[in-house]
């Protein structure tokens, strides 16, 4: 069976991240299900790794928090979108944090239907 690789990065400080990388997390999860259910019949299967930074690696380029990879190229590429950047709270601080802009909205929490759109694209178009 091919894999989809997707890889999901965040800032953990004391166990804890913030508020949109948690529901990040989540939306990826409730993705990961989505993709499963149409891929395995394909013989792709999604394959998921999470990644913490730490203080010091998110403090150097915020950007590389809630960053996602699918099959080695960012999400946003997929859907033709670009990173951007927000302040952020909790633990990150007020620091400007990565975005994602797609069709001129940007987000800041990565919508499941993103996800899966972007997944599919990828399963689709690439010899995995």
């Amino acid at each position: 069976m091919k894999k989809l690789p997707i890889v999901w990065q965040r800032l953990v400080t004391g166990g804890t991240t913030c508020p949109r990388c948690a529901g990040t997390g989540e939306q990826v999860e409730r993705a990961l299900e989505e993709l499963r259910t149409t891929l395995l019949p394909l013989g792709i299967e999604p394959a998921l790794e999470t990644r913490s930074i730490d203080e010091a690696t998110f403090k150097a380029n915020p950007s590389e928090s809630n960053r996602i990879w699918i099959a080695g190229k960012p999400m946003e590429e997929w859907l033709k979108g670009s990173a951007g950047t927000s302040r952020c709270c909790s633990v990150c601080g007020d620091s400007e944090c990565r975005t994602v802009n797609i069709e001129g909205t940007a987000y800041e929490v990565i919508p499941e239907a993103l996800l899966v759109k972007a997944g599919l694209i990828a399963a689709l178009t690439t010899s995995l």
